[in-house]
């Protein structure tokens, strides 16, 4: 029998869109972020629209792809932090089309790092104030629905990390684990 990180289950379109809306969620306020640092980039934003097209009921495919990347690209290009965060979490919410059905721990990220990203952001915002990190997982938490916490569930939890997105991420993905207790 393979290891429980290969155990593989269904995810139907609909729970995909549930993720991607909420990944969008979490992503579509950072947008100033990264266009105030970048404003000629518009890769972040189209990566954006693309997972809005998903959410609202269109077929995943090459245009959440191919954004998803490109937003990823600028954010490896960004000049600050808060622009790489912002940048990453709208590829991210392209890329919640293509959450693999395969019970891997860091499939969590592909749900819940922009939500860890804003809350980064947060804490920057605020002279790095982890009570403001604290207030976005909150916010986070309050807004994942029944079925986007029932496919988290299908997952391992977080993975610990050594950034601070990745301990955010490890909160709030235990907040939402514990909810559904």
């Amino acid at each position: 029998m393979a290891p429980d990180r290969d155990l593989r289950f269904e995810l139907t379109p609909g729970e995909l869109r549930e993720v991607a809306r909420f990944v969008l969620a979490s992503a579509e306020p950072l947008l100033p972020v990264f266009e105030d640092a970048c404003p000629e980039d518009p890769r972040p934003r189209a990566a954006l629209d693309a997972a809005r097209v998903f959410a609202d009921g269109a077929p995943r495919g090459r245009l959440q792809r191919v954004a998803s990347m490109d937003a990823h690209r600028a954010a490896a290009a960004a000049p600050s932090e808060p622009a790489r965060l912002a940048a990453q979490a709208a590829g991210d919410a392209a890329s919640a089309a293509y959450l693999h059905p395969i019970a891997r721990a860091h499939q969590v990220g592909h749900i819940l790092r922009a939500s860890a990203n804003a809350a980064r952001i947060a804490e920057l915002a605020s002279g790095d104030d982890p009570l403001a990190g604290q207030a976005a997982v909150d916010a986070a938490a309050a807004r994942a629905t029944p079925v986007l916490v029932d496919v988290l569930r299908r997952y391992p939890a977080a993975p610990p990390g050594r950034s601070r997105v990745a301990e955010l991420m490890v909160v709030l993905d235990a907040a939402l684990r514990e909810r559904a207790r």
